[in-house]
């Protein structure tokens, strides 16, 4: 089996758990996700199957798109609203004024200090092990950019104040830590009372399948729910090799193209074969050479075509394609 489920990650279940639920439900061997979602935490969550996983580290490194609600004038021991509230302070009036400077303020690239229940490691020991036991340790700012931040006035029961933000950002970006930091830029100290991921690498929440969903279902139902492993490159150039050249491309072997015949110079394109027609793997442009990166093997090839998934290249900006003349 291969390809990439988009599961709608539920409330109350790690990454892992809800990987391990869809993988049984599909009877797939080799799986894996695409980037950690706290239990709190809902949304879009890749999971991929058999030959996706070879591209998986793709959607690790793609922007991202969250919409959280901040509960404000309280600090927790997670940043959260799993945690413990450790202080209390009054909230200043949450004008429009207000939310504009801290637009501004969050917006671009900035230095984020990682929480320290994260999974991180410091001498070989994730963040969370020792935070469990009380212990803080030092932690190294990371450069991460919000390229987009909108903030709004919400309501919520559990405070007497909160705000609503949608946060396009970097991979790498702590959304608990940036909901802090802006509880403190106010005054007042603030924890996530909820977290939704809207986006990641061009998949969105609307695309997804919930868990109930798929529990309901036949497998035959689940199965047409995967994505075709190209789903993943979906936004880089497309090459197009003949049946000579993607065989001697399957072995590894770079192929020497005309002037322009690969497009220009590009750290990734999804190359595809014509006869038969296939998706063969990753690979990047150089000085007119296609360079082999990631590929599929001959096996996985074969099962993808004896499943009849899709295999013409997906895409969400036109592509450049080339044929081996």
């Amino acid at each position: 089996m291969h390809g990439v489920l988009l599961l709608d990650k539920p409330l109350g279940l790690s990454s892992n758990q809800a990987l391990q639920k869809a993988k049984w439900l599909l009877r797939a061997d080799k799986a894996g996700h695409t980037g950690t979602l706290d239990p709190l935490a809902t949304g879009v969550l890749p999971l991929c199957f058999g030959a996706a996983t070879k591209f998986s580290q793709l959607q690790l490194d793609a922007d991202k798109t969250y919409e959280a609600v901040l509960l404000l004038g309280q600090k927790t021991s997670t940043a959260d609203a799993e945690g413990e509230v450790i202080e209390t302070r009054p909230v200043p009036p949450i004008t429009l004024a207000l939310l504009d400077e801290m637009t501004r303020r969050f917006t671009g690239s900035l230095a984020q200090v990682p929480p320290m229940y994260s999974a991180l490691k410091k001498d070989g020991k994730a963040l969370y092990e020792y935070a469990r036991k009380g212990q803080e340790v030092e932690r190294d700012a990371r450069h991460i950019t919000i390229y987009k931040l909108n903030m709004a006035p919400a309501h919520d029961p559990r405070v007497l104040a909160a705000i609503k933000i949608i946060v396009s950002c970097s991979k790498g970006t702590y959304i608990r830590t940036l909901g802090e930091d802006i509880g403190e830029a106010i005054g007042c100290g603030a924890h996530l009372g909820s977290l939704r991921r809207l986006e990641t690498g061009g998949y969105t929440d609307s695309q997804c399948v919930s868990l109930l969903s798929l529990e309901a279902m036949s497998e035959a139902e689940r199965e047409a729910c995967l994505l075709p492993v190209q789903s993943l490159v979906a936004s880089y150039p497309v090459v197009t090799l003949d049946a000579d050249n993607a065989g001697r491309f399957l072995s590894g072997l770079r192929r020497r193209g005309n002037a322009g015949q690969w497009g220009p110079d590009a750290e990734l394109v999804q190359v595809f074969g014509t006869n038969p027609a296939a998706f063969l793997g990753s690979a990047h442009v150089t000085a007119d050479e296609l360079i082999p990166g990631r590929l599929l093997s001959p096996i996985e090839i074969q099962d993808m075509l004896a499943a009849s998934r899709p295999v013409s290249p997906v895409s969400s900006s036109p592509a450049a394609t080339a044929a081996m003349a």
